[in-house]
């Protein structure tokens, strides 16, 4: 999940929290409940879709994106019920 430190350990050793960021989220609690998270800036833009239009995160551009893709048939994966 992440590592977890107090409010008062993150005060005392700012640095050392960022070092543990390096790995993970830094949960920062306050009165021994999570208050804060601390993460890497891409790794925030990541989760909160800064990084781009879904689009533009599924697109494959470059040598690596030349493939055939030929997705079965639905009728090949799925049969219909029998509701009798």
């Amino acid at each position: 999940m992440g590592r977890m430190i107090s409010s008062r350990e993150f005060n005392q050793n700012p640095s050392e929290a960022k070092r543990a960021a390096e790995d993970g989220p830094v949960i920062v609690t306050d009165r021994g409940e999570p208050a804060f998270v601390l993460l890497r800036y891409d790794t925030y833009r990541r989760l909160s879709g800064e990084g781009g239009s879904l689009l533009d995160l599924l697109r494959q551009d470059g040598d690596e994106a030349d493939f055939d893709f030929d997705p079965p048939k639905l009728q090949t994966i799925a049969r219909p019920v029998d509701l009798d």
